[in-house]
């Protein structure tokens, strides 16, 4: 019918150009008609769509235009129960056609879901969440379970993740057998199942992977401390997923002659540091970093001094982390003052005994107070039983954590710019995030994202109200 529709105007069109302006040489030619942005439309199905007591093994379904699949069918194509065997299915002009490959389960209502893979010739228009549906016994289940999926860590969304159920509720399910039904997450992280028996289920979450298996304790995985059952008017359930271990990098290999040496790799030890157009940050330390693993390292070749290098002795200088690579100079700096750092060559070696190629002294200003502002926050309905720590985060790294005690956070430097705010509301006060245990099952503490950003300016009271 869309195509009819379209002829008849691109007709008309000519029809109306060349009455316009009879008799004229230049006669302006149709432009084609309005583009099609309409997906197709089924006009018909064998066995019609909702059989019951379905007893083929072939659909035929016919559109009212050329239809195609899209290469990432399998990726897209949701069949449910799932099957040990995927259909196969073939689009042909205007006919698609399914063949299914397993035998049917008695009184069982499937449904083939196509998510975004069917689409029409000519424009691609996606025919969305295309489902056709059937059942082997004489009803139509009408079970759903609904819900939304959050990642723990940072309250943030993952739509590539799959939401599973299981009808065997032993925990080992999850780890041994293939998953009953599986559904998408939509970009706001909900997910809907629809035409499921009215029965109790295991609800789980893991990443779209072959196995859909909880496998692996690096994958991102969720699971509903308690059974569902399946229901004509359900109430959403809400999961939160998390990673119990954190995979690891491989560290990096080198190739070549049997003498191992990294040709591409410096000779001597560098630094960087973190000055700022040659300022010190007052609420940072000063930090190094080393273009090599540190093996040996001596404090005392560190001096802090001042412009007239008189010796500052309230400093410390510390390995920051685990690379071996960061190192820091911890002080409580004054504001507008100048400063200097000597090094010396042999401060920093490596394994090989590599050290810096000469003594260094850089020269420094710290920042004035006026190049930051002060921070206010007041915070409406807030739980405090629930342990909140407040995380400020610029880059998807948490750049401060403060534990809140009351309602109002008050911080007099604070350095200017835009942080996203998140509340981590820590169970065991550890003050950082821990993940869940399936096995012990323990849930992941929830970290609660705040919709508004946190946007402060230099030398400005920032005041704002956070309603929770």
């Amino acid at each position: 019918m869309k195509r009819i529709f379209i002829s008849i105007i691109v007709v008309l069109s000519f029809i109306c150009a060349i009455s316009v302006a009879p008799g004229c040489a230049n006669i302006i030619p149709p432009t084609g008609g309005p583009k099609d942005t309409l997906p197709p439309v089924l006009m018909s199905a064998l066995p019609k769509d909702s059989t019951l007591n379905f007893n083929s093994y072939r659909i035929t379904l016919e559109f009212d235009e050329y239809v195609q699949l899209d290469n990432n069918l399998n990726e897209q194509l949701i069949v449910s129960p799932n099957p040990d065997n995927i259909p196969i299915i073939e689009a042909k002009l205007r006919t698609l056609s399914i063949k299914l490959k397993d035998s049917l389960k008695p009184n069982t209502t499937y449904s083939i879901d196509f998510g975004r893979a069917l689409k029409d010739v000519n424009e691609n228009n996606v025919l969305k969440n295309f489902t056709y549906v059937f059942s082997t016994g004489d009803k139509l289940s009408n079970g759903m379970i609904t819900g939304n999926v959050k990642l723990a860590e940072t309250g943030e969304v993952d739509s590539q993740l799959l939401v599973v159920l299981h009808a065997n509720l032993n925990d080992s399910a999850i780890k041994k057998l293939k998953a009953d039904y599986y559904t998408r997450l939509d970009s706001s992280g909900n997910f809907h199942f629809t035409y499921l028996p009215d029965e109790k289920f295991a609800v789980y979450v893991l990443p779209n992977d072959y196995s859909k298996k909880y496998d692996d304790s690096t994958k991102m995985f969720a699971f509903y401390s308690d059974t569902v059952e399946a229901s004509a008017t359900p109430s959403k359930i809400q999961l939160y997923a998390y990673q119990e271990q954190k995979q690891q990098e491989k560290p990096a290999t080198s190739s070549g002659s049997g003498n191992n040496k990294k040709t591409n790799e410096p000779r001597n030890l560098k630094f960087t540091t973190n000055l700022e157009s040659n300022e010190q940050d007052l609420l940072d330390s000063f930090q190094f970093v080393l273009n090599k693993r540190i093996t040996k390292f001596d404090s005392a070749k560190i001096i802090l001094t001042d412009t007239n290098y008189h010796r500052i002795n309230a400093y410390t200088v510390v390995q920051s982390d685990t690379t071996g690579k960061n190192f820091a100079v911890i002080y409580p700096w004054k504001e507008n003052e100048h400063y200097k750092i000597i090094i010396d060559t042999s401060a920093f070696a490596d394994s090989a005994g590599i050290k810096l190629s000469k003594n260094d002294t850089l020269s420094f200003k710290s920042k004035r107070e006026s190049q930051y502002g002060s921070i206010r926050l007041h915070f409406n309905n807030m739980d405090f039983s629930k342990n909140p720590v407040l995380q400020l985060v610029q880059n998807k790294i948490i750049v401060q954590s403060v534990s809140l005690t009351g309602k109002e956070w008050y911080q007099k430097l604070f350095a200017p710019g835009e942080y996203q705010m998140r509340i981590l509301y820590d169970n065991n006060k550890n003050g950082v995030w821990d993940p869940g245990n399936f096995d012990a099952k323990r849930q992941p503490e929830i970290v609660e994202k705040i919709k508004r950003p946190l946007v402060t300016k230099a030398n400005w009271d920032n005041e704002i109200d956070i309603n929770m």
